[in-house]
């Protein structure tokens, strides 16, 4: 009896599995014909092209997590989880460019935003009108969060609470094109843990913010990042992120948890698109006279990637339903991020291994070249591999 409660509570996280098949479905048929056929493009010009934009906004990709009250799908995490593992197999950039906005640009509105401010920005981001990012990595404050420097000095005018924001903000992605950030600054100097720190909703337009030019990075070409400078920044009451000072690391925490489960689905994407790749070569490919796809160390390099997609897979999954039933997957979230973002690695450099010189070269491989340097990304961001260590070891310990 105790075994069926569990797989009918199980078989509820996804509300219709039809309506579910059909969205995976349509995504696929947009990873396909529109997204992969563009990824050159989308390398040589730095940029999604805005009709393809247009297209992921009038299909629902920004508002996936969004509730369907603000004119989202209210995707479960399971549901989100999966919708992630079907686009991140065309160029990481298509996924970054409707991520924030259905991650950490609005998951912290989501979950610790009052209701005048999920009003009105959450149908905005839902449509993809807004691009939402989240910053609060620093020069100084990476790994460890609770070391920003950004201040928001508290002062009364005419009786009115008002902030000044003075800060700079390192490694935001979708920044250059943001319209809404979600400022983590310290209000409370005296305090220097992370109850001092309390998060802004602040607009593009709000004097003194500014993106600074975006990086010359690795890989992820057509996902923009750059530095958040901030200046003299007013901000009021209600631009407290939840009305309250002071839960501004809680609400990071919240949205950075559920952000490690989908980070951990879109290393999947890449890995399966990979692997579907090496298949395809290694039939055609001849070396001694015969396929390649013959060799048995080649086999178990095909072999040992499939192993491992299908255990990250697994794991996401169970620790995407354990969230949706309301379990706490903090642990859980960490080790997801850290097993999926290195076996994502271990895919990538297997598959240039097979593909040989092809896969080092961006005009004979195909698209192998710019996945390897693509995925190298997914082991730093969101909490580097080594981080994430030693949080799982600090939990299991207690």
């Amino acid at each position: 009896m105790a075994v069926r409660a569990i797989l009918v509570e199980r078989t509820n996280v996804i509300t219709d599995n039809k309506e579910n098949q059909n969205r995976l479905a349509a995504i696929r048929e947009f990873v396909q014909t529109i997204a992969i056929p563009a990824e050159e493009e989308v390398v040589a010009k730095n940029r999604i092209p805005e009709t393809i934009v247009d297209v992921m906004r009038g299909n629902g990709y920004f508002g996936w997590s969004i509730p369907k009250e603000y004119g989202g799908s209210g995707l479960s995490t399971e549901e989100l989880a999966l919708a992630n593992i079907e686009i991140s197999q065309a160029a990481t950039a298509f996924r970054a460019r409707a991520g924030t906005n259905t991650g950490i640009g609005s998951e912290g509105l989501i979950q610790d935003g009052t209701r005048e401010q999920k009003d009105r920005w959450l149908p905005k981001l839902a449509s993809g009108e807004v691009t939402g990012c989240l910053a609060l990595t620093e020069p100084e404050a990476g790994s460890d969060a609770t070391a920003l420097q950004t201040r928001a000095q508290l002062k009364l005018e005419e009786g009115e609470k008002k902030f000044v924001i003075d800060g700079t903000k390192r490694y935001i992605t979708n920044a250059p094109i943001a319209d809404l950030f979600t400022v983590f600054a310290r209000t409370n100097p005296d305090d220097l843990s992370y109850k001092g720190i309390t998060a802004f909703l602040i607009p593009k337009d709000r004097p003194g913010i500014s993106a600074g030019p975006e990086h010359r990075k690795m890989g992820q070409a057509g996902s923009p990042v750059s530095e958040v400078y901030l200046h003299n920044v007013v901000a009021t009451q209600d631009d407290v992120l939840g009305g309250e000072l002071g839960k501004g690391f809680s609400t990071a925490m919240k949205a950075l948890n559920k952000q490690r489960i989908n980070l951990a689905a879109l290393c999947i994407g890449p890995a399966i698109r990979m692997l579907d790749e090496a298949l395809a070569h290694v039939k055609k490919r001849e070396q001694f006279g015969k396929p390649i796809a013959e060799f048995q160390l080649v086999q178990a390099m095909l072999a040992e990637s499939k192993v491992e997609i299908e255990a990250a897979k697994a794991l996401v999954l169970e620790t995407a339903r354990a969230r949706d039933r309301g379990e706490d997957i903090t642990t859980q979230a960490s080790i997801c991020k850290y097993y999926a973002s290195e076996m994502c690695g271990r895919v990538a450099d297997r598959v240039v291994q097979i593909f040989g010189g092809a896969g080092y070269c961006a005009d004979i491989g195909g698209p192998i070249e710019m996945l390897y340097r693509d995925v190298r990304l997914f082991r730093l961001y969101e909490g580097t591999s080594q981080i994430h260590l030693l949080n799982i070891a600090k939990r299991i310990l207690k």
